[in-house]
């Protein structure tokens, strides 16, 4: 039934864009620019009307886009260089006049801008996935000693290998071996988030060191971290991405939704007070699914609120 629909839909859409075209005297794009709320709403559908066209032109644009990306030149000092054409060249086959809807140029760039750097972004964080954490490079055993020292600064490493790494919540006594699923994605996300939010880090650290809800706080932050991932891959961050005002997507972006999602899952932990460390997979599932419910509404925007509790 779903793919009869769908079929259905592919043979009607031009009548009905046909159809609205010489009712509204206008295209789809601005249809939608116009009548959609400004963020994933308009964007997304930007998105999906781009990708539906039928038009040679527009898909020569879409594939010009897609191949900046690839390219890592699809960055704002390339904007105006990049998008400029290709908003000429759409309004030109759309017959739109600039003049007369200067706002939908104005919509329509900022919709571009932020599709093609969230491609963009996939690709940066599918790059760092990828990169394994190797404690022959100075950056990368710099960035984890950092990490050490900002969640316990009163305490100094007594050595680089130490069963001190499992007071943070790695599991041996070399975090090396736990960043292979998530390479140094996962690195670069724990250190962001002690970083940025020292105060709000702290307080999740502590939670997960409490006698009786206490966590594995390094490792959780890495299956985090997987979940930010698949969440960006499968598009479900859309919402969170085209709707933090006034950013474009990017990775600072990217590591800020991932401190919602480690802040919000403590606070689901502690607030389902676990017996132990059993119930984990049942509640990081649980969280996933509201996760993924919120983003499915557009008009969804997530902030870290901070709540100091005691437990």
């Amino acid at each position: 039934m779903i793919i009869f629909w769908s079929i259905l839909q592919w043979y009607l859409r031009p009548f009905i864009k046909w159809f609205l075209r010489k009712t509204t005297r206008l295209c789809e794009l601005q249809r939608i620019c116009y009548g959609d709320r400004v963020g994933a709403e308009r964007t997304c559908n930007v998105e999906k009307s781009l990708a539906l066209s039928r038009t040679r032109d527009v898909k020569e644009v879409v594939a010009y886009l897609d191949d900046i990306v690839l390219r890592k030149q699809f960055v704002p000092r390339n904007f105006r260089e990049i998008i400029d054409p290709s908003i000429a060249i759409i309004v030109r086959v759309k017959k739109v006049n600039p003049k007369l809807h200067a706002p939908f140029i104005v919509s329509f760039r900022r919709s571009l801008e932020q599709i093609w750097s969230y491609k963009s972004l996939v690709n940066e964080v599918e790059e760092l996935r990828r990169s394994q954490f190797d404690s022959n490079n100075d950056e990368h055993e710099e960035k984890l000693l950092k990490l050490w020292a900002l969640l316990v600064p009163d305490t100094p490493l007594e050595a680089r290998v130490t069963k001190q790494w499992q007071h943070i919540g790695f599991q041996g006594d070399d975090p090396k071996t736990d960043f292979r699923g998530m390479g140094l994605l996962g690195l670069e996300n724990l250190l962001y988030f002690a970083m940025t939010y020292p105060q709000v880090s702290s307080h999740v650290l502590s939670h997960s060191l409490h006698p009786t809800y206490g966590y594995t706080f390094a490792i959780v932050g890495i299956n985090i971290t997987s979940m930010a991932y698949h969440l960006l891959k499968d598009g479900s961050a859309k919402t969170y991405m085209f709707n933090a005002k006034p950013h474009l997507p990017s990775i600072n972006l990217f590591h800020r939704f991932y401190c919602y999602l480690f802040y919000e899952f403590d606070k689901m932990w502690i607030e389902s007070k676990p017996q132990n460390i059993m119930e984990f997979s049942i509640i990081f599932k649980k969280f996933e699914n509201a996760v993924r419910t919120e983003l499915a509404d557009p008009a969804s925007v997530f902030r870290i609120n901070v709540e100091v509790d005691n437990i």
